[in-house]
């Protein structure tokens, strides 16, 4: 199931990431995504492995997958 919605010139995808155990984890994977041109706001939730994403326009799945290999965690796809 795919969670993308388009509000007011934004758009919110929910994606789903292995590996994340506690607050640490969250910031790291917040940190690196929040990077990606047009990110207006990340939210990376540890205990459901759920990282909600506001951005400008539709994010590039290579470009998230690449942020959060950076972070050291794995992207397992959208939720």
């Amino acid at each position: 199931m795919t969670t993308q919605t388009d509000t007011q010139g934004s758009v919110t995808t929910v994606y789903k990431v292995s590996g994340m155990s506690c607050g640490h984890c969250e910031g790291a994977v917040s940190g690196e995504i929040s990077e990606i041109a047009g990110v207006g706001s990340v939210q990376a939730v540890a205990s459901t492995g759920e990282v909600t994403v506001v951005s400008e326009s539709p994010l590039d799945d290579a470009a998230v997958r690449a942020a959060v290999d950076e972070a050291g965690f794995e992207l397992v796809g959208r939720a």
